[in-house]
């Protein structure tokens, strides 16, 4: 029998049960379709995270606390060790430091609330660093700082929630029932699916540490060095300067961590890769499951169909058309099925998740596509080979 009069056969079988069919298929489809789905979304994600970050620029560095790190008590970051940066003598790759504290608040305006993503104290430099520039109004001065005026940036969402296209500029808020004036609107960064950066409000630094943080640590300092070239020995006169001022000696473990951009992008990668590698098992276990529907199938196929295969055994047909074709089947239902599942896939990465705009990449196709045909092959292979075994005389014998 040839290869094509095998197909023809298979073909057949299939049609002789469409439900049948078209149920197997299904939890192929699926299995197809939540693999490339899900790795789309763990793409997507990684892709967000590196243009969220790069669009901070390449010569920025962060200095974080961190806790308990020292061999003595640790010390927290304060507005003095940002200044000390500051100092051109000690620190000449840097160009410019701003502190930072952030809290927790909800703004309203006329009866409209928010609850908004991150409200960052900080000093004019802040803007420039992390490149978000002013859409509209101005950012507060050196001189509000100075005097701990209550005015505030905010980002499109929160003026979006609050305002609802009117104009936002001069109009007065409340962050947790305290009043600040907007001064301006930062131009539209967008979110990184993680985190919308355009829900945020930046304020004055002294202001938010008067008002809401009080006057302790800082949660931050933003460094930006003078070029991407000198950004390493940005990051030495840092570790050097706060290591003097925090008594960081000898094997002492230092109780700050300074980050490049690379190193964060680096870490938050690593991160969303093994979410995405936990989804896509996930997924693949639904693969597996379909694997086994369709042993579970063809099992009953066989058994439904034994006196036609003693039929077909008792006119000469040798082993391995029989086996062909109960293979046959089951290699088509998961390349038809694995076929639904990749269009499935497709369809639904053309919707965003959460700010996610998923990220197809070819080889997830072919992967989670090759996987469902050798799936067939695999999980066909026994009901196939069970067909083949029956004995004529048996087989025409069964009712």
């Amino acid at each position: 029998m040839s290869p094509l009069e095998v197909l023809r056969f298979a073909v057949k079988g299939l049609l002789a049960n469409k439900m049948r069919s078209v149920l197997t298929t299904l939890g192929i489809s699926i299995g197809v379709a939540a693999v490339i789905l899900l790795t789309a979304v763990g793409n997507g994600a990684s892709k967000a995270i590196e243009n969220s970050i790069a669009g901070l620029g390449t010569n920025l560095l962060t200095v974080s606390p961190m806790r308990g790190g020292a061999a003595t008590a640790p010390r927290p970051l304060t507005v003095a060790d940002a200044e000390a940066l500051a100092d051109k003598r000690i620190a000449p790759d840097i160009r410019s430091v701003s502190p930072v504290v952030s809290a927790q608040a909800t703004a309203t305006y006329r009866g409209l609330s928010h609850s908004v993503g991150q409200v960052i104290g900080t000093r004019p430099s802040y803007f420039d660093a992390t490149s978000s520039p002013v859409g509209s109004g101005a950012a507060f001065s050196d001189s509000d700082v100075t005097d701990a005026r209550k005015v505030v940036v905010i980002g499109q969402t929160v003026a979006q929630e609050l305002f609802a296209g009117d104009d936002p500029l001069g109009k007065q808020i409340q962050l947790n029932n305290i009043p600040f004036t907007v001064a301006g609107v930062l131009a539209q960064k967008g979110s990184s699916g993680l985190q919308n950066a355009d829900d945020t409000v930046v304020a004055p630094l002294t202001t938010l540490q008067y008002a809401l943080t009080g006057t302790g640590s800082l949660n931050q300092v933003v460094v930006q060095a003078e070029s991407a070239e000198v950004i390493t020995a940005a990051q030495n006169q840092i570790t050097a300067v706060l290591n003097q001022r925090h008594g960081i000696t000898g094997s002492s473990t230092s109780d700050f961590r300074v980050q490049n951009q690379q190193q964060l992008l680096s870490t938050r990668t690593q991160a969303v890769d093994v979410f995405t590698t936990l989804l896509a098992a996930v997924a693949g276990i639904s693969l597996l499951v379909g694997g086994i529907g369709i042993t579970n199938i063809m099992l009953v196929t066989v058994t439904e169909r034994i006196r036609e295969i003693g039929i077909r055994k008792a006119i000469g047909a040798p082993r391995g058309a029989i086996s062909g074709q109960f293979l046959a089947e089951a290699t088509l239902l998961s390349m038809i099925g694995g076929a639904i599942g990749v269009l499935a896939g497709w369809v639904g990465s053309r919707f965003s998740f959460s700010g996610i705009q998923p990220e197809v990449l070819p080889s997830s196709v072919l992967l989670a596509f090759g996987v469902s045909v050798l799936i067939g092959l695999f999980f066909g292979s026994y009901p196939a080979s069970r067909a083949a075994r029956l004995r004529p005389i048996e087989a025409l014998r069964h009712e």
